[in-house]
């Protein structure tokens, strides 16, 4: 089980990436725009350089939604490995089964 801080500031880094989404498209439209000026440009780099540095999606870590845990994490099921196979083992994971050969 990981801390739970460190889960809670993971969820903190979320909701930042949300609030700042459309204000962070807007700026980043400028930047790539060809019909803006340098000093359009300019301006829209600063303002972006200034917005949190959490609210930048790439900071977002995705987590075992059980655990927390941030390693071994399954993308297509929200769980690390050692969730998922317990999961899987019981069950619970429709379409999933052992593999033997």
């Amino acid at each position: 089980m990981a801390k739970k801080s460190l889960i809670a500031r993971e969820r903190k880094r979320v909701k930042l990436v949300e609030k700042y989404r459309n204000r962070r498209e807007r700026l980043k439209q400028i930047i790539v725009d060809k019909q803006s000026t340098y000093q359009e440009k300019q301006d829209a780099e600063l303002r972006l350089q200034k917005l949190p540095r959490n609210s930048s999606p790439i900071r977002i870590h995705n987590r075992c939604k059980v655990t927390g845990r941030p390693h071994g994490y399954y993308r297509k099921f929200g769980l690390g490995r050692n969730k998922l196979r317990e999961s899987v083992m019981r069950g619970d994971v429709p379409g999933v089964v052992k593999a033997s050969w």
